[in-house]
């Protein structure tokens, strides 16, 4: 009787180390899966930093849209020719341009006849200054003004060499 007492009790106390050993097994797992899914949460709710994107405007003034030309006064005061030019009309015939000018004089401006001896063309010009910034206004004006009109739609800025 006392064999088998001692061999029960050796079975016990094997059976609950061997349970208290698959025991602390299952509590490093589970204590390891915990830290890992702390660890990603930290990640993920770690503050982040804003950033905010302001964008930068170039404040360069382009000279697209802007041709430049050697150009004398055909018709018109010289006087009143400038450094930059609205052209509404450019025309291989000198006629073909004082017809345009005549239609502009009786719309109330006052403008100018150039001729461009390189390329052999007559420039009508509607308005001229000192400052590109005045041009572009004065161009974007015109075109306004006579929206229907589609030869106006096309004009331009001539910058007059000397």
């Amino acid at each position: 009787m006392k064999k088998r007492i001692v061999l029960y009790s050796a079975l016990s106390l094997l059976l609950f180390a061997s349970c208290k050993s698959s025991e602390s097994a299952y509590k490093k797992a589970y204590d390891k899966a915990k830290q890992q899914e702390l660890a990603q949460t930290s990640e993920v709710a770690a503050p982040v930093e804003v950033v905010e994107v302001v964008p930068v405007v170039p404040v360069v003034v382009s000279n697209e849209g802007v041709r430049q030309e050697r150009v004398t006064v055909a018709s018109g005061s010289e006087d009143s020719l400038k450094d930059y030019n609205v052209i509404c009309g450019s025309f291989g015939l000198k006629a073909n341009a004082e017809g345009l000018k005549d239609f502009l004089v009786s719309e109330g401006y006052n403008p100018v006849i150039m001729y461009n001896q390189e390329s052999g063309m007559y420039r009508v010009a509607v308005g001229s200054y000192m400052d590109k910034s005045a041009a572009v206004q004065a161009r974007d004006a015109f075109k306004a003004r006579f929206p229907n009109r589609k030869d106006f739609q096309g004009s331009w800025i001539l910058y007059r060499l000397k």
